[in-house]
């Protein structure tokens, strides 16, 4: 199912005009997170103004500074150890190898408990 956008004519403008304006307004660009750094970081270098930065990208002022601000939140969580770092594959390996240890342990001790379990069964 698709679905129609309805694209306002304004009399004071041509239909041309209108209509681009329009298509504009309407297709959002998807930024992904890599490029909203990148954007940020350009932002924080202060190589251009923001307004420069943000025509250059089609972006408005409020999305570079609300993008800047979680940046910014993101870094200090990280900065707090408020955030789950993602294993390496190394450190995957070690804790599977320390996980199978734990479980032979843990199989040896209950047949230690069952044998000791059973002897004293026998002798009361």
């Amino acid at each position: 199912m698709t679905t129609k956008k309805n694209f306002s004519v304004n009399p004071n403008q041509s239909s041309s005009e209108s209509l681009l304006k329009d298509i504009r307004r309407n297709t959002k660009r998807i930024f992904t997170s890599e490029q909203k750094v990148l954007i940020v970081m350009e932002g924080i270098r202060g190589e251009q103004s923001i307004a420069e930065l943000c025509r250059k990208y089609g972006i408005s002022d409020s999305t570079y500074y609300k993008w800047n601000k979680d940046f910014i939140e993101a870094g200090k969580a990280c900065l707090d150890g408020d955030t789950i770092r993602e294993a390496t594959s190394d450190e995957v390996k070690e804790l599977r190898q320390e996980n199978i240890r734990l479980k032979e342990a843990l199989a040896d001790l209950v047949v230690r408990y069952d044998v000791v379990k059973k002897s004293l069964k026998l002798t009361e």
